[in-house]
């Protein structure tokens, strides 16, 4: 017999197709990875972005909350109209009996607090128009009726008007900043009594939540970086008693959280009797 074995046809073409097998599921194992490598490093840019999304969005959403010292200012310039000063406002006291419940819009409202007493305010439109407007607004709709003072900070002032009670809540709406650091000559100053407009760090952020001052002692910082729109002439002693509240910490470290809640109990409008 020959050395050499004859070739069998049928077995090299076995083989070329088995190893034409092998390279195309190599050549397919090779393209999957590629696949999945590729996947990999989307889902990682997916998982990058939307995590800096979320740190950028709670790291610039803030509380609605007073002082803010960032002192923010625009580039609005200010209105032309005729601003009134302190002494042109009226701060005349009244008293209950002076008030009579009102189904139209006033510029006097009447505020029911829980098992503490009533408080009458007066609005003063031509001081910060907007403001008053988006107060009545929601006096009309009734949208202050079970809220909360959330923050009470003794001689400086008691917050409220907050939907969801801790400060970060709004009425879906927000307003211009109506002060003079933000181009608007507002010239109340935050004296005792005055009821103004809280807001976040954007000047223009404020929407539902105000204070009340029990005392002068911070209206150099508040005044031109707060909207300050109206006074209580009568029960300013209902208003200083929350001081005597018992409190707890906040996350700010402020003893100012009620333990017990302080419920508005209603805000309507009235008329004044002279």
């Amino acid at each position: 017999m020959s050395k050499y074995q004859a070739q069998n046809p049928r077995a090299e073409r076995e083989k070329a197709l088995a190893e034409m097998r092998r390279r195309e599921e190599a050549e397919a194992a090779q393209k999957r990875k590629k696949q999945n490598l590729i996947i990999i490093i989307v889902t990682i840019v997916l998982v990058v972005t939307l995590s800096v999304f979320l740190v950028v969005y709670f790291s610039t959403r803030t509380q609605n909350t007073v002082p803010d010292t960032s002192n923010e200012t625009t580039n609005q310039e200010s209105e032309t109209r005729n601003a009134p000063q302190m002494a042109d406002l009226d701060f005349s006291a009244v008293t209950l009996e002076q008030v009579t419940e009102s189904a139209e819009p006033t510029d006097y409202v009447k505020m029911t607090i829980q098992g503490r007493g009533e408080v009458i305010i007066r609005l003063f439109p031509e001081v910060a128009p907007e403001t008053v407007q988006n107060f009545k607004n929601l006096v009309s709709e009734h949208f202050y009726d079970g809220l909360t003072f959330h923050r009470i900070m003794d001689n400086f002032m008691a917050q409220g008007g907050d939907p969801k009670g801790d400060g970060t809540g709004d009425s879906g709406k927000t307003i211009k900043g109506e002060f003079t650091s933000n181009g608007f000559e507002n010239n109340l100053s935050h004296v005792k009594g005055v009821i103004s407009m809280a807001r976040g760090n954007s000047a223009n952020s404020a929407s539902c939540q105000f204070f009340i001052m029990f005392s002068d002692t911070h209206k150099s910082t508040l005044d031109g970086n707060y909207a300050a729109f109206g006074y209580v002439c009568c029960g300013q002693d209902v208003i200083d008693d929350l001081q005597t509240v018992e409190r707890t910490a906040n996350a700010r470290g402020e003893i100012a959280v009620p333990v017990e809640p302080v419920v508005i109990e209603s805000i309507t409008f009235v008329t004044i009797n002279k």
